[in-house]
């Protein structure tokens, strides 16, 4: 698989499917500039060889045809300033305008198309669709980690219509740093799992647990351990079928010798907003009418003190309803032990999502070894997953 660092571009147009996948606000205004940083560079090495970029993306889900809330054309600004390149818009990325501007495009010059999920053929993997969109470059680049995992048009059938292909920077730090922990990580090795429920994350569990030393259960998805192992748990989170499965889990990890570790406190309120009123109870003593929306001082000890003597470290998931400020206090307070371990030495990645926005909000970017763009994609890698946008570079 070849590298942007392998060619140099040129007089070359570029068509690079980024991840452009950003959050806006009511006011189209983007509020986490994460993904438009960490395309930055591969952009930035190919303007700067003499070559043309002709950048492609999705925005949201939008449900049929075009939608003025999920437009790229709200971001061209910040994509300007990021770049220090007037970036051009296209529209319609497979309409006559952009064809128009693609084909004109002169050394140094960027381009960014408007959403691909405009046209379903994008999810489809529709043969056609990729077909055209192949017409605006002579060289094709992904550096979108975070929909890898997907076969469409965009990510993995359009590589067919190109001689010349290769992968970004972002994409090449993505399979590095999941390889550095997934491959021969440094030990005691603590998988940190959080989010709502197990079936999302089972087969990472399952996949962590010929690997770690640690593994950390937090979230929404702990209460169904608790419930599991004989605990009340009120009105909290409960995947009522996944009980068994819960149990499965906590006996391999004991024949595995791996250090499973769940909350023993939480925090609870009556109702599901941030200024419900709360208090600290042990995690199975949640009475009904109560739910679990954090976890509490004493298992944030218990997780921190495991952290902090930890070489390598994976968070996936936050620790509670890290949405609402008072319930976001467990979330914060794991990722300052992150932070801590990698101070003293340790690696750390987060994975994606939840957990990757928890870090940022924190300002905590910088402060650990590396924060992927895919959630979902980085999952599947690592349970072993080909991933169609990787496998499409092959070759």
């Amino acid at each position: 698989m070849k590298t942007i660092d392998d060619f140099n571009f040129k007089g070359r147009k570029v068509l690079i499917r980024v991840d452009f996948n950003v959050p806006l606000n009511d006011s189209f205004d983007v509020t986490d500039h994460t993904r438009i940083k960490a395309a930055v560079p591969t952009i930035k090495k190919i303007l700067g060889d003499g070559g043309a970029v002709i950048m492609m993306s999705h925005l949201g889900r939008p449900k049929s045809g075009p939608e003025e809330k999920f437009s790229m054309k709200h971001i061209v600004s910040d994509l300007s300033e990021a770049l220090g390149v007037a970036v051009k818009f296209g529209g319609d990325c497979i309409g006559e305008e952009a064809y128009g501007i693609s084909a004109n495009l002169g050394e140094g010059e960027a381009l960014l198309l408007d959403n691909l999920r405009f046209y379903k053929e994008e999810t489809k993997g529709d043969v056609g669709f990729a077909e055209k969109l192949s017409k605006h470059g002579d060289f094709y680049v992904n550096d979108a980690f975070g929909t890898a995992h997907r076969a469409h048009a965009s990510t993995s059938i359009i590589a067919q219509f190109f001689n010349d292909k290769a992968t970004g920077y972002v994409m090449q730090a993505e399979l590095a740093n999941a390889e550095k922990v997934m491959g021969n990580p440094v030990r005691p090795f603590t998988a940190i799992m959080g989010g709502a429920k197990i079936s999302d994350k089972i087969l990472i569990i399952e996949k962590l647990l010929d690997k770690v030393d640690n593994l950390i259960i937090g979230g929404g998805m702990s209460y169904t351990f608790t419930k599991a192992q004989g605990g009340k748990i009120g009105n909290s989170l409960l995947e009522a079928d996944k009980m068994d499965l819960a149990l499965e889990l906590i006996e391999k990890a004991k024949a595995k010798g791996v250090n499973l570790i769940l909350p023993v406190d939480t925090v609870i309120a009556q109702e599901f907003n941030n200024d419900s009123p709360s208090k600290v109870v042990n995690k199975d003593q949640i009475e009904d009418g109560w739910m679990g929306l954090d976890i509490g001082p004493d298992s944030v000890k218990l997780f921190a003190e495991t952290i902090a003597n930890s070489k390598t470290v994976l968070w996936n998931g936050p620790m509670g309803v890290f949405e609402f400020p008072n319930f976001a206090k467990g979330t914060d307070q794991v990722a300052e032990a992150v932070v801590n371990a990698t101070e003293n030495g340790g690696f750390s990645l987060i994975g994606g999502g939840d957990s990757a926005s928890a870090i940022n909000n924190l300002g905590y970017g910088d402060k650990v070894s590396y924060v992927s763009t895919g959630g979902g994609a980085l999952l599947e890698y690592m349970e072993g997953k080909t991933l169609p946008g990787v496998a499409a570079l092959d070759g």
